[in-house]
């Protein structure tokens, strides 16, 4: 049996993502991105085992794009000024498109492919700053300032103005802890306190 033209998985992403961000994740249907598509549900099953997979590839897309973002304002600068970048642009991203953002922390604690090239992309810019021993605890610094003023400014207990502000802030004390040197004999990769 021949399916149409029109049916391909690139363009029933695009739809669900396009229902997602029009109506919430929680609208998302087998039946509402066909119908978008112009065909029967049946159609998509071709392509997505059932509504989980379908969710879980516009995930997979979501992070894609961000990690396109992300690539994208760092472009040639230096250490620190790629981390502000990509700090500023990840909240701009969850402001922009919070329905988007939803679906993009959606299942992050499966280890899917998108998952792990973004927290190898995330890393590797850390590492630039904080070298490799103290990448994966500067890492994770980074992420819960980051990505919690971004869930704060999703629920709405944050404006984006404060979230920008309390955002240079944190980054800076980030940024000055990668001068601090680590104390000897740790090996939890602790940063020394500064006198």
């Amino acid at each position: 049996m021949a399916y149409p033209s029109k049916t391909d998985r690139e363009s029933i992403l695009a739809a669900a993502l396009e229902e997602v961000e029009s109506g919430g994740l929680e609208n998302l249907a087998i039946r509402s991105v066909a119908a978008k598509l112009g065909l029967a549900p049946n159609a998509l099953y071709r392509y997505f085992e059932n509504l989980s997979a379908l969710e879980l590839a516009v995930a997979e897309q979501v992070r894609f794009q961000m990690l396109e973002v992300l690539k994208k304002v760092i472009g040639r600068r230096g250490p620190s000024e790629s981390i502000r970048a990509l700090s500023e642009a990840y909240l701009q991203f969850a402001q922009e498109r919070p329905r988007a953002f939803a679906l993009y922390l959606k299942n992050s604690d499966l280890q899917t492919p998108q998952c792990a090239k973004n927290t190898e992309f995330f890393v590797e810019q850390v590492k630039r700053v904080y070298g490799e021993e103290r990448a994966e605890l500067a890492s994770h610094a980074l992420w819960a300032q980051v990505h919690g003023l971004a869930v704060l400014i999703g629920a709405g207990v944050l404006p984006w103005e404060e979230a920008h502000v309390r955002l240079k802030f944190n980054i800076k004390i980030w940024l000055d802890g990668a001068s601090a040197s680590p104390r000897k004999g740790s090996s939890s990769g602790e940063l020394s306190h500064r006198s």
